[in-house]
């Protein structure tokens, strides 16, 4: 108990920071909760084109651009090579002369285009090349002009319905990994934070003078320390996920939500390992902001708690591997694309939580390994 009274005052020292970092979370959490995106429905767009024709416009050339027209967004430019510079359209439709004689010959006559080559212009092309496959299916038939022109634009009148049949609510599960990305930066500086200056503290000393004088041997006073460190890695965990619950609601009651709270544990856990690694490395306050800023916001940045992974380079993301922060952010990215829960959506998860637990036990071996050399040179 004496360990932990200690422990409850020195905590009540580095309240503010801890503090400091739960705010920070709560704006970026409040500011993403509050963010209107519908992902939900699908809406056509119609590309931005303009057509140059050469030909007359009669009969299927006419047909043609009257599809075009109905398929796109025609728009009268003046100078088309600037119009497709500043993307004021994203494809330009050249019709040469001669196409409809040409077409009805059989001759398949060639159409040049201009393009921005972005998404706009590859929708555009689909949309002429429709037509004139299925013209060509009907050319060959040896039809007249009329009846070509009418069993094309039946064929083309047909349009299939887009419905999305997933039933995942992707703007709360944004929302939510959005939140436990960021609490990467959160458990990691607050825990890093507070458990080194409890352990600088101990290390005192004054205090250690009286530890050593005291009845209680050190494997006590160790296991006492690590308990209530642990507590306090714990309890900072548990209001990280009532403030979850506070800010997301519903969605934290979900299956994403149940594994990015394990998964949140898990690496809890493991920031409880780093920062006792650190506390035996170094006891010096005044360098632990300075340890903060290189682990924590480090990792968040390369790991994408601030910035989300698919923005990254892959350089940087082959970096981020060495990490315990990049396959806790894996695990909660995961979740945005599982709708089905079975052994092999959840086999990634899995490793990755593993992953995290491998990385705690490698901390805790090199911080024996520490504590052991430092133990014998005193």
């Amino acid at each position: 108990m004496i360990v932990f009274k200690t422990f409850l005052k020195v905590l009540n020292k580095c309240k503010m920071p801890v503090i400091m970092f739960t705010i920070m979370l709560i704006i970026f959490g409040a500011f993403r909760t509050t963010t209107n995106e519908d992902t939900g429905n699908f809406i056509e767009t119609k590309p931005d084109i303009a057509i140059v024709n050469y030909d007359e416009n009669t009969g299927i050339t006419k047909d043609f651009i009257n599809y075009l027209n109905e398929n796109t967004n025609v728009n009268e430019v003046d100078n088309l090579d600037d119009a497709l510079f500043y993307r004021d359209v994203s494809y330009i439709v050249y019709i040469p002369n001669g196409f409809r004689n040409d077409f009805l010959e059989g001759k398949n006559p060639k159409i040049e285009i201009k393009s921005t080559g972005d998404y706009e212009s590859s929708l555009a092309k689909m949309i002429v090349n429709r037509y004139i496959k299925v013209a060509n299916i009907y050319a060959s038939e040896n039809i007249s002009e009329d009846k070509i022109i009418e069993n094309v634009d039946e064929t083309l009148s047909e349009v299939a319905e887009a419905q999305l049949i997933s039933k995942l609510d992707e703007t709360s599960i944004s929302k939510l990994v959005f939140f436990f990305n960021f609490a990467n930066y959160s458990l990691l500086a607050g825990g890093i934070y507070v458990v080194c200056l409890i352990l600088s503290s101990f290390k005192e000393e004054k205090i250690r003078k009286r530890t050593i004088i005291s009845s209680m041997n050190d494997k006590k006073f160790n296991r006492q320390l690590l308990l209530s460190n642990s507590l306090f890695m714990i309890c900072l965990w548990v209001f990280y996920c009532i403030l979850g619950i506070v800010l997301l609601g519903d969605v934290m009651f979900t299956k994403q939500g149940l594994i990015c709270v394990i998964n949140s544990f898990i690496f809890s856990i493991c920031c409880l390992t780093v920062a006792f690694l650190i506390g035996n490395i170094s006891s010096n306050k005044n360098a632990i902001n300075g340890i903060i800023n290189v682990i924590a916001l480090g990792s968040s940045f390369l790991c994408g708690a601030f910035v989300p992974m698919e923005w990254l380079p892959k350089s940087i993301l082959s970096i981020a591997h060495i990490l315990p922060s990049y396959y806790y952010i894996k695990t909660n990215e995961l979740l945005k694309e599982i709708e089905i829960f079975n052994i092999y959506n959840l086999k990634p998860i899995i490793l990755n939580m593993i992953v995290i637990v491998i990385f705690s036990v490698i901390f805790v071996a090199i911080t024996n390994i520490i504590s052991n050399k430092k133990r014998k040179i005193d």
